[in-house]
């Protein structure tokens, strides 16, 4: 199985000059590509990194980095009032899509606030898990809309198994490391 994994961390409040969204892509856990909104640039690492940087799917993947990172920091205002803090809140988000055989087979998104892990949700079945009970409200908030859960089931088993599927074919023209 192959995996696509992006690590968004995002800040309710940056000083200026720091971004307020950073993520991170891992391929079958490899860092490949980073993300910060401050530049709103893609950056890539490693020799899958700049053979994706050379794709048409590069211009297509930092435009949806910055899209998906102003909607979750929507989203971490929107839940702001209901954690429990002093100060600033973080929200990082894990989106994770796997392949198996040519078809996608896991999609899920990992919700984690201020360093406690609240929620998961299931894109293959539509599923929200509570991690911590202080996020139940939260959840029953993101449930209730369900454009919401069609856009995360979209991002992880559309998007990003599109994206799995078409830096699969630039590992494999790789030669192996010595």
């Amino acid at each position: 199985a192959h995996s696509l994994c992006f690590n968004f961390t995002i800040k309710s409040w940056s000083r200026p000059g720091q971004p307020w969204c950073e993520a991170q892509v891992f391929m079958n856990k490899n860092l490949f590509l980073q993300y910060d909104s401050d530049s709103n640039m893609v950056k890539p690492l490693g020799l899958l990194g700049k053979k994706v940087n050379a794709t048409s799917t590069w211009g297509e993947l930092t435009q949806t980095l910055g899209e998906v990172g102003r909607d979750l920091r929507m989203l971490l205002l929107d839940v702001k009032p209901q954690i429990k803090t002093s100060g600033p809140s973080t929200l990082q988000v894990e989106m994770l899509c796997q392949r198996e055989a040519e078809r996608c087979t896991g999609a899920s998104w990992q919700f984690t606030i201020n360093g406690e892990k609240c929620l998961l949700f299931d894109a293959m079945n539509m599923t929200w898990t509570v991690i911590n009970h202080e996020a139940s409200k939260i959840k029953e908030t993101w449930k209730k809309d369900r454009g919401l859960e069609k856009y995360f089931r979209k991002l992880s088993m559309g998007d990003c198994n599109h994206w799995l599927r078409e830096f699969l074919g630039h590992q494999e023209a790789m030669p192996e490391p010595t």
